[in-house]
């Protein structure tokens, strides 16, 4: 980032989004008209369209004072695609509309919009449209996704039946592990502004903190593999609150193993670190932004190859409740200890 510092003023509201917008591509042929007019137009060819909002807040959402301004962008337009990918979609088209204060320069924006448009490139969508607007204090970011799903194969999380196999891609629990690290390495920082962070060995950890990814590749492959799963959700409060969303949206229980929920080496050791129980990050820890899906036992050997997709549990008659079945061969009841937005 250079040291130069333009203030938002001197653009005025419309000349910061030109100045920002002014080299934008459209990737998509169903973008018709995106920035620079009243409204976008998307035209969708008689597919289904999927829309999602976000709203992310500094101080509860994010903090600047570990958070790059370029991964907060890249992770702005990712939450929210993992949201459309949730529905088994593909998404097309995000609109972004920021308050900011006079603590923002031009060139801070700037750095946030290049983790925006690297999102973009990678994942094929384009940016059509947003607003700006001036904020008394903090950085507040929304997000709207497009997306498009041929019809009727969008999937809900009210869909699972009895008898179908609970799974999950990627591994859980990480991203908690990274925001653990950040939060103690900014405790230390504030207490003696002179130690440098100790970020060593923990890069995994803090990179799914940081800049998650969604997985756009699992509905690349559930096309490919000719599976639509029965159900689905994308993991952002934590596998058991996403498990318990399944269960109650569908009238069913559910049985989780223990030993099933995948967890990285990585993550392990940085929960020892803390002295963790690895499985509660991934239980309760959330944003990881996987997703948890269940299909139906006759498309078992559809997934069989994919080392991403791992099969953790079973959904099972209502009356049975939501069980985790322990490494020791113990049950509890799921409950739903996973990040609340309202601290309730």
């Amino acid at each position: 980032m250079s040291e130069q510092r333009t203030e938002i003023a001197t653009l005025g509201e419309f000349g910061l989004i030109e100045h920002l917008t002014k080299n934008i591509e459209l990737q998509n042929v169903s973008s018709v008209l995106g920035v620079g007019d009243d409204a976008a137009v998307i035209d969708h060819f008689g597919k289904q369209t999927v829309i999602t909002s976000d709203l992310l807040v500094e101080g509860v959402h994010f903090d600047l004072m570990y958070t790059p301004l370029k991964h907060l962008g890249y992770k702005s337009v990712v939450v929210n695609l993992s949201d459309v990918y949730a529905m088994n979609a593909t998404p097309t088209q995000i609109i972004l509309g920021l308050g900011l204060s006079n603590r923002f320069s031009v060139e801070a924006l700037e750095e946030f919009y290049e983790g925006v448009y690297a999102a973009c490139t990678k994942y094929g969508v384009d940016l059509v449209g947003g607003d700006t607007v001036s904020s008394q204090k903090g950085f507040i970011i929304s997000v709207t996704a497009v997306g498009e799903v041929a019809p009727d194969k969008f999937v809900r999380r009210s869909t699972a039946r009895q008898g179908d196999l609970l799974c999950c891609s990627g591994d859980l629990g990480a991203a908690y592990l990274g925001l653990v690290f950040l939060e103690r390495e900014k405790k230390i920082y504030l207490e003696s502004p002179g130690v440098r962070p100790d970020l060593e060995g923990e890069k995994y950890v803090i990179g799914r903190l940081l800049k998650p990814e969604a997985r756009k590749d699992i509905i690349e492959f559930f096309e490919t593999a000719s599976l639509l799963p029965t159900a689905m959700m994308d993991i952002s409060d934590g596998l058991s609150s996403e498990i318990l969303h399944i269960s109650k949206d569908s009238g069913l229980g559910t049985v989780l193993y223990e030993e099933k929920i995948p967890i990285d080496e990585q993550t392990r050791m940085a929960a020892f670190k803390f002295e963790l129980d690895p499985t509660a990050c991934a239980l309760s820890g959330g944003e990881d932004y996987e997703l948890l899906f269940t299909i139906r036992q006759e498309d078992h050997d559809k997934i069989l190859l994919n080392e991403q997709i791992s099969v953790i549990g079973y959904m099972t008659a209502p009356e049975k409740g939501n069980k985790i079945i322990t490494k020791g061969g113990s049950t509890f009841d799921i409950t739903a200890q996973g990040w609340n937005a309202f601290g309730a």
